[in-house]
């Protein structure tokens, strides 16, 4: 097959990074080629995230794109629809030894772009929780919530499709330093610039096409949603960092919980469920929430894998160019929390592509 010049983007990736960075891109009038590759997609991080979305994170960076990624998506309705956005509020337990001094100017921060969307306060007011520490700040935000990551993914690759953008489940078997791609579908493909946004697949991918990983890696995540007959009137999402425990309701009786793992370079679509980690959770969810009969007989755990960036550069979900010159990108990187800030990091991510790589 002849090789053909698309002159536009490919995003090697459906995940949710991949789908709203397309989606940005087609609203700029780019054309856009998905290609999402063949992984089973009820295995990957999208499929199961908890989409917990709020503006604070302790990083001024994060906590930017949070804030921006909320206020967006409080200001549009239909994008609310779209991502089954549900509004219960969150607390964020600060880690021992927090003071308000270190946290103000984050707090600042997020109240100029998200004017009263977060409160810090003494968490020993959170009567939610038991046996935190002496001390333990947190910062409460009333108008945070969760949205559906897979239904979010779903909504914004079909709006792609409908302004002439193209969604092709399809593997990429080659990738050259020039932006040429091959699949076994259609042989060689050229494109303007290509994006890795294959998730915890994009280490994995770039290995095998002899080029650089940039030191990124898949962990495993997990969590475990259950019933409880105890669950604390107006709880709302949380992570606590004093136990590391993090989750939100999924119901007037139901609780998605989970503690982070340590399984680091795993294969994301041969990932098995970790009992010992769900006994720990339950553990933790009886002594620091008091759910005693958590998480009951229809539990169901799930578990996946995401993309960690490396230490000692950027964090977080952003357009990282693969080799010092030409075409070729990742956009990965959320470590877990993506949700939180994928609207404002792909906005990003696509002005600077197509100021780049401009249309023709």
């Amino acid at each position: 097959m002849e090789l053909r010049d698309d002159r536009g983007i490919a995003v090697i990736g459906g995940g949710l990074a991949g789908a709203v960075l397309a989606w940005r891109l087609t609203r700029m009038g780019h054309p856009v080629t998905v290609l999402t590759g063949g992984a089973t997609v009820a295995r990957d991080a999208t499929a199961i995230s908890g989409g917990l979305v709020r503006a604070f994170e302790t990083d001024p960076l994060a906590a930017t794109a949070a804030a921006l990624s909320l206020a967006e998506l409080r200001a549009d309705a239909g994008l609310r629809e779209l991502a089954g956005y549900r509004e219960f509020g969150s607390s964020y337990l600060l880690p021992p030894g927090s003071t308000e001094a270190a946290i103000r100017p984050v707090l600042d921060l997020v109240g100029e772009l998200l004017p009263g969307a977060a409160e810090l306060m003494d968490a020993a007011e959170l009567k939610a929780f038991r046996g935190l520490p002496p001390g333990i700040l947190a910062v409460v935000e009333p108008a945070a919530g969760c949205l559906s990551p897979a239904r979010l993914r779903a909504g914004l690759l079909a709006a792609v499709e409908a302004v002439g953008g193209t969604v092709r489940a399809e593997a990429v078997t080659a990738l050259a330093p020039d932006g040429e791609l091959r699949t076994a579908a259609r042989g060689g493909e050229r494109f303007r610039a290509v994006v890795v946004a294959a998730g915890p697949w994009t280490p994995r991918l770039l290995r095998s096409w002899g080029l650089p990983d940039q030191g990124l890696r898949a962990k495993q995540i997990q969590y475990t949603l259950g019933g409880t007959s105890q669950l604390p009137p107006g709880m709302g999402a949380f992570v606590d960092e004093t136990s590391g425990l993090y989750g939100r309701p999924d119901g007037p009786h139901r609780m998605l919980l989970g503690l982070p793992t340590d399984r680091w370079d795993m294969d994301p679509g041969a990932l098995t469920p970790l009992p010992e980690l769900a006994t720990q959770v339950a553990a933790c969810a009886a002594e620091r929430l008091g759910l005693a009969d958590w998480p009951g007989p229809d539990a169901r755990t799930a578990t996946a894998a995401d993309c960690w960036a490396p230490p000692g550069g950027p964090a977080g979900l952003l357009l990282r160019r693969l080799l010092p010159h030409g075409p070729l990108f990742t956009f990965t990187g959320g470590t877990g929390g993506a949700a939180k800030t994928v609207l404002a990091n792909s906005r990003d991510a696509a002005t600077m592509l197509v100021e780049a790589f401009p249309a023709s």
